[in-house]
């Protein structure tokens, strides 16, 4: 079974920084895409940013210039670096990856999401 176990969120006030970790129980090498996710309350899950296995990443418009995906391969883990949070960045942070099986299979997996509060 594949697990996905995110750390890091906190409460913090606007304009403040956090460091989100996503460690897997397998080698993230497996994984041919990963990513961060986000769902507010009310609302359905949003894709944040992502990092694809050679290392593309990706943004959505709205943390471009504020947040860093990375990852770490001897740990297994994948790191959202949160800077000048705001608000509206209010959310549970969710953990994604993507592995391509043998012929067009593919396995989807989600972590339980970590909690990030902007409050002042």
């Amino acid at each position: 079974q594949v697990q996905l176990t995110e750390s890091g969120g906190d409460l913090v006030h606007p304009g403040g920084s956090l460091r989100l970790s996503c460690a897997a129980s397998i080698s993230i090498s497996r994984f041919s895409n990963m990513a961060w996710y986000r769902q507010r309350p009310g609302k359905g899950r949003e894709l944040v940013a992502s990092i694809s296995g050679d290392g593309t990443v990706n943004y959505v418009d709205f943390v471009k210039g504020r947040f860093t995906i990375s990852r770490d391969n001897a740990k297994n883990t994948i790191y959202l670096q949160l800077r000048m949070l705001k608000p509206e960045d209010t959310a549970d942070y969710i953990c994604y990856a993507l592995a391509r099986m043998k012929g067009w299979d593919v396995e989807r997996y989600w972590g339980q999401g970590t909690q990030v509060t902007v409050s002042s």
